[in-house]
């Protein structure tokens, strides 16, 4: 089954080099596949995913780990961000 990762800011570091520049991935993965299985995939340190969407919908961050993504889901994940 067929999604698209996108990660921004310093998360961008966890992805493969060719991706890097356009912040997004597109994945084969099973059917079944969590959001908690992506993020361990892609070894993202957990206190660095802070905004979870799921098309466009903010995902809790109690259901990330049991959340099943389906085909053509655009994943995007945040770390936090601070400004000034």
């Amino acid at each position: 089954m067929h999604i698209t990762l996108k990660l921004f800011a310093t998360l961008t570091d966890y992805l493969p080099a060719e991706s890097r520049y356009t912040n997004i991935v597109e994945l084969d993965v099973t059917e079944g596949t969590t959001i908690g299985d992506i993020i361990s995939q892609y070894q993202l340190p957990p206190k660095w995913v802070h905004l979870v969407l799921v098309n466009g919908s903010y995902i809790n961050p109690e259901d990330r780990a049991t959340k099943c993504l389906i085909e053509d889901d655009v994943l995007a994940i945040w770390p936090p961000i601070a400004g000034g």
